[in-house]
């Protein structure tokens, strides 16, 4: 092996592993088999969520609308950038993480519409600025094809947990920054695939809008691993961002993607009786599975649940990310 990206495993590194591998390997056969609405919603999450990271403004909303194939308003940079976004996450199945010529054909679709020669390498020098100030010089441009050569047959070769390889991977391609543009979206894009290529379940969980709700330390790790010539730092920082979106869509961790035996007439109850009914089933489901299933807004559901609980129906016991819903016994009145 020509190149190995330098890189520590610190005993917090191990342990984030460990973790994350018991996560996922709590798993049933059943939670493999995410609702289709799930899923959609969850690359949804994603695609506005990297976006979002590089300054788009559509909302989840906005893009679902795009995805159902409505008129959205908007500058034709963002929705350009929207339309890539879903024709690359559509295609991510069929590339291989260790392929150069399927990374630049991803890129090719991710960034169609808004980089005239999408799909290559670029030939320029480029930098990273904020504020006025240069915060990162990519290597020159003639050095680009041989860095990542290098780097995917180390992605090929290396014996580290997919975890780890990941990680380093997207700090590794950041740092390279291969592409004109569209850098940031394409590190975390192939993440994903390396992920979901060690199991399938990294298809269906949306990282990349985790890693939104952290944007600030997303960066200065990538700033902290270029002045330590190390990615150890972001390595940790993207295996715990990893843990909380796990943590965060718990239902993908157990088989409560579906209610089970619920009756055919559960559409003519009431909000709250239809609520009751499907939690005794499934005391895991979250408010937005209630919704869809009932046929309701979150807010008509949460208002539902608040009046559960306020009259002692419902009771949630442990945390709102990883808890489940208790229906109360009712006493009978003599």
């Amino acid at each position: 092996m020509s190149y190995v990206p330098p890189f520590t495993i610190t005993a917090d590194i191990l342990n984030l592993v460990a973790s994350i591998s018991e996560q996922v390997g709590q798993l049933k056969a059943s939670a493999l088999n995410v609702s289709p609405q799930l899923s959609k919603q969850n690359r949804i999450k994603t695609i506005t969520g990297t976006l979002a990271i590089e300054g788009n403004t559509l909302s989840e909303e906005q893009i679902t609308a795009i995805i159902e194939g409505k008129h959205v308003l908007g500058s034709t940079r963002e929705l350009a950038e929207v339309k890539g976004a879903i024709a690359a996450y559509e295609a991510l199945v069929n590339f291989k993480a260790h392929s150069i010529t399927d990374l630049l054909s991803a890129h090719g679709l991710m960034m169609a519409d808004v980089l005239t020669k999408a799909g290559q390498f670029r030939h320029k020098a480029v930098g990273i600025h904020k504020g006025g100030q240069v915060h990162h010089v990519a290597p020159p441009a003639h050095k680009v094809s041989g860095l990542m050569a290098d780097l995917m047959q180390w992605l090929q070769q290396a014996k580290d947990h997919p975890l780890i390889t990941s990680c380093v991977f997207h700090y590794e391609l950041e740092f390279i920054h291969p592409f004109a543009d569209g850098n940031g979206r394409m590190g975390r894009l192939w993440q994903t695939l390396i992920l979901s290529q060690w199991h399938p379940l990294f298809l269906s969980l949306p990282l990349e809008s985790v890693i939104k709700d952290h944007q600030s330390r997303y960066y200065q790790a990538l700033e902290q691993a270029d002045e330590q010539a190390d990615s150890t730092v972001f390595i940790h920082f993207m295996l715990s961002t990893i843990s909380k979106t796990l943590e965060q869509n718990a239902p993908l961790n157990a088989p409560i993607n579906a209610p089970v035996n619920i009756p055919a007439n559960i559409a003519d109850l009431k909000t709250l009786d239809a609520i009751v009914l499907l939690l005794q089933h499934n005391p895991h489901l979250t408010r937005q599975q209630l919704a869809e299933v009932i046929g309701k807004d979150l807010r008509t559901i949460g208002r539902a649940i608040s009046k559960l609980q306020q009259t002692s129906q419902l009771k949630r016991i442990g945390s709102a990310k990883t808890g489940y819903w208790q229906v109360q016994p009712q006493k009978v009145q003599p």
